[in-house]
């Protein structure tokens, strides 16, 4: 538990602002060393009290897939030498989120699932912009359809639904379609740009190397040994 303590602190001190909620294990069971860290993290001073802590596992079986559990804790009634490593688990729901950027990172990694080695490459510029657009056509479709769907009767109307995609249309921009061609095709240059400049940094630094590399073994004489030399003449 000291550890716990000692790294929470020098978190604090990298991330003043950040609070303790709670923990997290990978695995699903539940058991008396659940209970007893628990409590730990519940307790008073360095835990989340007068909040309940809240334990979060994740399943970590190969092959399978992950599913994750929230739980917080009630104290239940045992004797005051079994206290510290009882409780009752409470399931409560979660929602999982994350910021755009780590949204691409996760991306990024799940292209290793269908590679054999599992290695990824990364993704430049036009490459990932293809990416986005074939993306966005797909989510226009399944919203095209959905809405075919309703106006068809096919689907009973959702308010919330119809709220969020009101929200998202109000987000476009109120431009032409001629001068958000003309601003997609500047980027798109510019990236090409970028690019090839890189490339050619890149190639000329390989070539200062093996250049550098090459002069340095031919103005390095081959070393003589003078003593042989005036030993042989003598």
């Amino acid at each position: 538990m000291d550890y716990h303590k000692q790294m929470y602190n020098l978190h604090l001190k990298a991330n003043p602002k950040e609070v303790l909620v709670g923990w997290y294990a990978t695995s699903p069971e539940l058991n008396t060393f659940s209970a007893l860290i628990q409590n730990f993290y519940a307790s008073n001073g360095d835990g989340t009290h007068p909040y309940p802590a809240v334990h979060l596992t994740v399943s970590s079986n190969p092959g399978k897939d992950i599913t994750c559990r929230t739980y917080i804790s009630s104290s239940v009634g045992t004797t005051a030498d079994r206290a510290a490593d009882s409780c009752l688990f409470v399931p409560v729901p979660y929602e999982i989120k994350y910021a755009e950027t780590e949204r691409n990172a996760l991306e990024s990694l799940s292209l290793g699932k269908t590679s054999s080695d599992r290695q990824v490459s990364n993704i430049v510029d036009i490459h990932s912009l293809e990416a986005g657009i074939i993306e966005l056509l797909e989510m226009v479709s399944r919203v095209s359809n959905y809405v075919s769907q309703i106006l068809a009767g096919e689907t009973l109307p959702s308010v919330a639904i119809g709220q969020a995609l009101l929200n998202t249309l109000n987000l476009a921009p109120k431009v032409d379609a001629s001068e958000l061609e003309k601003l997609f095709n500047t980027h798109l240059q510019d990236v090409l740009l970028v690019s090839y400049l890189a490339n050619t940094i890149r190639t000329q630094i390989d070539l200062s190397n093996k250049l550098a590399s090459t002069v340095g073994t031919i103005a390095t004489p081959p070393k003589t040994d003078h003593k042989r030399q005036q030993k042989e003449r003598d």
